[in-house]
C-alpha cells in the first residue's frame, strides 16, 4: 500500500509537509468506494513524489465535516497547502492519472496570485 490513513491528528502535517497531497475520503459501506479503492491504490505507486492518504469518514467524522464531504468517495488535492481541486466521483484510472498530471503542471505562483485578485475582488473588500 502506498497511501497514509488520515485522521485529525495527521491532516495539519500532511498538509503542510507534502508537496502534492491526494486524499480519497471513503467509507466501509460505499459500493463506490469498494471499486475506487484499488485504482487509487495502483495509481498511488506510480505517483512516489506526491503522497497519497485514504480518509475513513465513519471513523473520521470532523474530518469529513471540515471538508464537507457530502457524498462519497470524493477526492481532495492538495499542492504547496493549498486545495485545488475537490470533488465526489469515483473516477476511472486514466482520469485520476490526468488530474494528477494536470495538478502537478500548475504554475503555482499563478494560482497564488490568482487567490490574492480573488480576495481583493470579493463584494465587500476594499478597492484602492
Amino acid at each position: 500500500m502506498a497511501y497514509t490513513e488520515l485522521t485529525k491528528d495527521n491532516l495539519e502535517k500532511l498538509v503542510d509537509e507534502s508537496p502534492m497531497l491526494v486524499i480519497d475520503f471513503w467509507a466501509s459501506w460505499c459500493g463506490p468506494c469498494k471499486s475506487f479503492g484499488p485504482i487509487f491504490e495502483k495509481v498511488s505507486e506510480r505517483y512516489p513524489d506526491m503522497t497519497f492518504a485514504k480518509c475513513d469518514t465513519e471513523a473520521q467524522q470532523d474530518v469529513a465535516a471540515a471538508f464537507e464531504v457530502r457524498s462519497i468517495p470524493t477526492l481532495a488535492i492538495f499542492r504547496d497547502s493549498v486545495l485545488l481541486f475537490k470533488e465526489a466521483g469515483a473516477f476511472p484510472e486514466n482520469m485520476l492519472e490526468e488530474i494528477l498530471d494536470k495538478v502537478r503542471a500548475l504554475d503555482m505562483d499563478e494560482v497564488r496570485a490568482e487567490i490574492e485578485k480573488s480576495k481583493v475582488e470579493e463584494p465587500g473588500a476594499q478597492q484602492s
